[in-house]
């Protein structure tokens, strides 16, 4: 029996402890698997403003800001949220998706998103990080102006090449010069064919800006809640790098509220006991001493005796406190009767002593 109810109470601790790992944590939270730290990342979001004024006394007012420095515009951002700010004409971005912009900067009078809302934390070894993907397009080779260094050695060759030229031309007849034009004209459709085709090639794959968020630790309790950085974009304006200092990057104890309290667990195990020592009782009762009916409960005598004492407590507090009850008192016992009727008794006893001198003078 004792190995039974132990066994019983193993198991339940270990159902609560693999609900408890199973359960999914908040947003915006993850632990190290490393050092097992916990990080809540929530305490630095800013919060949607309520009828535009923000929900705490605390709570900012805007979205996160970085400046841009040399790149020629500033960024605004928000941790594991949409920004606050309320933005129209996202540029390459659909109108249901601009209120989930988390990143975003303006050039040339023109919202460019550099990641939609995300709140799944990652680490890399020991570098937290958050990533937003799914901003505005790309720029492609349309768009942007190509760059490339030009040599000295490229500009002579360049010029002798353009004198061999004319002076072939100068010495070749009509003739040739239309023939030469005609495979000049087929050579050109050709590249322009090439180039649609590249073209439309680019245009179908459409490659969209991200944002990737390196967090570190402030220690520093007078230092601001966060202090974001821009680090630099890639070569081809898709990919955003920030840093970010917080003291929320610091990590902790985890906070994450358990399926069951104290309190549950010591009445879940409490339960499991119960009906642990009732059935094997009962079975032991039946099939070894061979009881039938009530004397089947393990200890029957025991559990007899205590429902006959509360019994007896019972009765003797209800009848303890009936005594303090008020009783009802009927018309009869009024005061001016209760007056006459100690008057009468009074003149009664007089006249019964009177009666007993006389007799006793006689």
């Amino acid at each position: 029996m004792p190995s039974l109810t132990s066994s019983a109470i193993l198991l339940v601790l270990v159902f609560l402890a693999i609900s408890a790992e199973s359960k999914d944590r908040k947003p915006c939270t993850i632990v190290s698997p490393v050092t097992e730290a916990y990080y809540d990342l929530n305490t630095i979001a800013v919060q949607p403003l309520i009828d535009h004024k923000p929900a705490h006394k605390d709570d900012k007012k805007e979205s996160w800001h970085a400046r841009g420095y040399d790149y020629g515009t500033n960024f605004t951002l928000n941790f594991c949220r949409p920004v606050i700010e309320d933005l129209q004409d996202v540029v390459g971005v659909h109108e249901s998706h601009w209120k989930n912009v988390s990143a975003f900067y303006r050039y040339n009078d023109k919202v460019y998103s550099i990641g939609q809302q995300s709140s799944e934390l990652i680490f890399r070894g020991r570098k937290l990080v958050l990533n937003y993907t799914g901003g505005s397009p790309c720029e492609t080779k349309r768009t942007k102006v190509p760059r490339r260094i030009v040599d000295d050695g490229d500009d002579k060759k360049d010029d002798d090449s353009k004198k061999g030229d004319n002076k072939k031309g100068d010495d070749k007849k009509g003739d040739d010069k239309k023939g030469d034009d005609k495979k000049g004209d087929d050579k050109k459709g050709d590249d322009r064919k090439d180039d649609d085709k590249d073209h439309d090639g680019e245009d179908k794959i459409v490659r969209r800006k991200s944002t990737i968020i390196s967090f570190l630790c402030e220690r520093d309790s007078l230092a601001p809640k966060a202090h974001l950085s821009f680090v630099g974009a890639s070569e081809d304006e898709c990919t955003y790098f920030f840093e970010a200092k917080a003291m929320a990057a610091c990590g902790g104890v985890s906070q994450v509220q358990q399926p069951l309290g104290p309190g549950g667990v010591f009445g879940v195990i409490a339960l499991i006991t119960a009906a642990v020592y009732l059935i094997g009782g009962i079975a032991y009762q039946r099939t070894v001493m061979h009881q039938r009916g009530w004397r089947q409960i393990p200890n029957y005598a025991m559990w007899a005796g205590i429902g006959n004492f509360l019994y007896d407590i019972f009765i003797i507090l209800t009848s303890s406190c009936a005594r303090l009850i008020p009783r009802r008192q009927g018309y009869n016992k009024l005061p001016t009767h209760t007056t006459r009727n100690r008057n009468s008794r009074a003149e009664d006893e007089n006249r019964l002593i009177d009666q007993l001198d006389e007799e006793w003078d006689d």
